[in-house]
């Protein structure tokens, strides 16, 4: 009998608890449901996005190989239309990028180098698309607008391919002391590792400069 007064007196505290408290808990739990519901949804839209933008990747790298053109067209204006967001994108916009530039389209190269610059969410692809940006215009002649593309305080680990390019456009202009000065600064900023180090020597060189 003091059991069952006892099991009583516990289910009227809970009823009370939960007559207090209840409406709160059930707006906690509904919320947190929801919260992982939605969590697991957009990890599901993100996932099918990636799936389907890397089909599209792989059509235009296909295309590209096989030279057709209208191909690489179609599967990269899909791409670039409803998969903006992911890394497939940018990757596609530099690859037709340069295979425009290859077959001596400098007008048609350039849409997607600016596309890059204006969507590509990783800033690496930004600052990449900048610098063969500038190289296309640089093959224009347009050599100021060029530079405008290319300021070094916001070069961040690309200041050592953003000098170097400077110093293309402002050699191409007759500024070979402004160009030398970028090349030796290309020096300065580029990993000892670097590729590029050899050329930008090479150009110091003819230039009748010092490198470091």
């Amino acid at each position: 009998m003091a059991y069952n007064l006892e099991e009583q007196e516990q289910i009227a505290s809970l009823r009370a608890f939960w007559d207090k408290y209840g409406n709160f808990i059930l707006t906690v739990v509904t919320v947190v449901l929801l919260a992982i519901a939605g969590w697991r949804g957009w990890g599901w839209y993100q996932s099918r996005q990636s799936v389907q933008a890397a089909a599209l990747y792989e059509q235009v790298r296909t295309a590209v190989e096989a030279k057709d053109t209208a191909r690489m067209k179609e599967a990269s204006g899909t791409l670039f239309e409803n998969f903006s967001g992911t890394v497939y994108g940018p990757m596609a916009a530099l690859l037709v990028a340069r295979t425009y530039h290859e077959a001596g389209d400098l007008k048609a190269a350039k849409a997607p180098l600016q596309w890059t610059i204006d969507k590509a969410r990783d800033s690496e692809f930004q600052h990449l698309a900048r610098v063969r940006l500038a190289g296309v215009l640089l093959d224009e002649k347009a050599y100021d607008e060029g530079l405008k593309l290319l300021p070094m305080e916001s070069a961040g680990a690309f200041a050592g391919a953003y000098a170097d390019r400077r110093g293309d456009l402002l050699q191409a202009q007759g500024k070979n002391d402004e160009a030398r000065a970028a090349y030796k600064l290309a020096l300065e900023k580029l990993d000892e590792r670097s590729a590029l180090r050899r050329l930008v020597q090479v150009k110091i060189d003819a230039l009748g400069g010092v490198g470091s």
